[in-house]
């Protein structure tokens, strides 16, 4: 029997629950997610929880913060003016942002506090200082090195 390992390219149904049972991402109803493990395109607690898995297994695996997103960075939340947004924005708290650098990379910002002359914006991810639960089925396992 198959199991994942480091580089493989594995297709995988799954669904991302808070420790309180809240769901925030699942492939259910949509396609399943498909990748390779080792490039870093998932958070390390994913990839690390997929291996050894066989063909067709399901798991539940837990992702602490530090193998998730990481820790809330508190210089990610910052005080704006009002008179530093643009006129016609009327900003609530649970509104997204975009920021641009002068580099022109974009950051996405949440309001988490409307006051009378400033907003606080949120620069890190939802998930930060989370710990994530994960339900997991591998459904395909490809050997990356027959993939050239």
């Amino acid at each position: 029997m198959s199991q994942v390992k480091e580089n493989n390219t594995v297709k995988v149904n799954y669904t991302g629950k808070l420790s309180d049972g809240q769901v925030f991402d699942s492939s259910e109803g949509k396609e399943p997610i498909e990748f390779t493990l080792g490039q870093g395109r998932l958070i390390p607690g994913f990839e690390k929880g997929l291996i050894d898995m066989e063909l067709n297994e399901k798991k539940t695996i837990t992702i602490p913060k530090e193998e998730a997103y990481g820790e809330v960075n508190k210089d990610l939340i910052q005080e704006v003016k009002k008179s530093e947004l643009p006129q016609e924005m009327a900003p609530e708290v649970g509104m997204g942002l975009v920021s641009k650098s002068p580099d022109g990379q974009e950051m996405n910002l949440l309001v988490i506090e409307v006051k009378e002359e400033t907003i606080v914006i949120d620069g890190n991810h939802p998930l930060a200082g989370k710990e994530l639960i994960f339900d997991l089925e591998v459904l395909e396992i490809k050997d990356s090195e027959l993939i050239q």
